[in-house]
């Protein structure tokens, strides 16, 4: 892709007992923030996704955190963001961030995250989309999705293709150059998704 200007980042809104994902989080959004690509997320301010979106703002990008109304009392939203958007449901937040970005980026995090990250996944195997996903299985955190992948493969639930539908990477380093290495999305989302 020559030309990203959005990350859609999913991430935990926790930070985990692991320190090193509270880095992880920043240096992604110093990537982000220096490289002018503007942070779709899910608009809070605690967890990762805070850290992240605090990263960005420091390093000079843009963010738009993209909440429900019912989880703006519990994640409390981030109000030094570029762009706050307040939705009724947790439908709208997910179509919403899709809307807005060009690819996919995904961080360690809880059900929330996986339920984001399959979703998206999904769509694009039923052809809804075809804009890139990167898995960032930084410290191996996201290796037990990718062994039940395998395994649901190996029972023939589904194909080997499902492989092709995402790219992985270890390092924050890589997502950059391996989104512009990727070619340009070829389907409308407008003219397949409800």
């Amino acid at each position: 892709m020559t030309d990203i200007k959005t990350l859609c980042v999913y991430c935990g809104s926790r930070t985990s007992n692991n320190t090193n994902f509270i880095n992880l989080a920043k240096v992604v959004g110093k990537i982000l923030g220096q490289n002018r690509i503007r942070l779709i997320y899910g608009g809070g301010n605690v967890g990762l996704m805070g850290i992240l979106a605090t990263s960005v703002i420091e390093n000079g990008g843009e963010v738009h955190g993209i909440i429900p109304a019912h989880l703006d009392k519990i994640e409390k939203s981030h109000h030094k963001i570029t762009e706050l958007t307040v939705v009724d449901n947790m439908h709208q937040r997910k179509r919403m961030m899709f809307d807005h970005s060009d690819a996919f980026l995904i961080l360690p995090g809880s059900i929330g995250t996986l339920d984001e990250t399959i979703e998206v996944i999904t769509w694009r195997q039923l052809r809804l989309h075809d804009k890139p996903i990167i898995l960032l299985n930084y410290e191996n955190y996201w290796l037990p999705l990718l062994k039940l992948l395998r395994n649901i493969v190996n029972f023939e639930f589904a194909s080997q293709s499902t492989f092709d539908l995402f790219h992985v990477v270890n390092e924050p380093e890589e997502v950059l150059p391996l989104l512009k290495s990727l070619p340009e999305p070829k389907i409308d989302p407008k003219n397949t998704l409800f």
